[in-house]
């Protein structure tokens, strides 16, 4: 299971063979679907935040964690810049409307951390709001979780190489090169800034019941059966609890 500690203490970690990621993945996503069915009689929600370097592999991630459920109880939200009406409200507003109900999953491509990541450091937002930021956020999640709701939140990070190794590849690639913008590369001017903030967030937002998963994500299919298997412990001890005791896992 990834763990819950600092940036700066992260190290890669030993690297399994592709064929193992794999088969690990396969096995985790057909337990996740018995979690979800599970969820759906024990009237119980999750929400899962995935914030990360850019080019970390939030998208192929996702894709995975979501690819075996059900689509009819999962929901996911990627989170672009808000628009001109979200503008004039409370930035929490928006992720308010997009919680998932009763026996629901949503899982946000980004979230309500942006007010103390991109919005702090490009500016957006002023030093006063985004300090002000983390104890509203603090009770945005605690209000989450006393009313049940299961919280799992994960940093995907990569090395300042890795990042323009894979820049790069994407600029090569026809077929990827949309995932890449200037912002991309802009951003990697403020590599330092943004480390920063990263570091503050996971110091002042971490909490009993929504601690911050930092995954490496130097190899994609490490990052991917980490946030798997996260995902279904998180969600277990959720049920547990609340007094239900999860299924077991299938047995290959």
């Amino acid at each position: 299971m990834a763990k819950s500690i600092r940036l700066k203490s992260l190290e890669p970690l030993p690297k399994r063979s592709e064929d193992q990621n794999d088969r690990l993945v396969k096995a985790h996503q057909r337990q996740l679907v018995r979690i979800q069915q599970a969820l759906l009689f024990t009237g119980e929600r999750a929400v899962v935040v995935f914030q990360g370097m850019d080019a970390a592999g939030k998208g192929g991630t996702i894709r995975r964690l979501a690819w075996a459920m059900d689509p009819r109880s999962l929901k996911v939200w990627p989170i672009d810049a808000p628009n001109d009406i979200e503008r004039k409200q409370h930035y929490l507003q928006r992720f308010w409307t997009r919680l998932p109900e009763k026996t629901q999953i949503a899982v946000f491509d980004r979230s309500w951390y942006g007010r103390v990541l991109v919005e702090r450091v490009e500016g957006f937002a002023s030093r006063e709001q985004w300090l002000r930021a983390y104890e509203e956020i603090n009770g945005f999640e605690r209000s989450l979780t006393d009313e049940g709701t299961i919280l799992s939140k994960f940093w995907l990070h990569i090395s300042p190489e890795e990042q323009l190794k894979r820049f790069k590849a994407r600029e090569k690639d026809p077929l990827k090169t949309w995932k890449l913008t200037p912002d991309d590369w802009r951003n990697r001017e403020k590599a330092d800034e943004y480390r920063q903030a990263v570091e503050d967030m996971v110091a002042r937002t971490s909490q009993e019941l929504a601690p911050w998963h930092l995954v490496p994500a130097e190899s994609k299919r490490y990052a991917r059966v980490a946030v798997i298997e996260t995902v279904i412990a998180d969600i277990e001890a959720g049920m547990r609890r609340h007094g239900m005791e999860p299924p077991e896992p299938i047995e290959d």
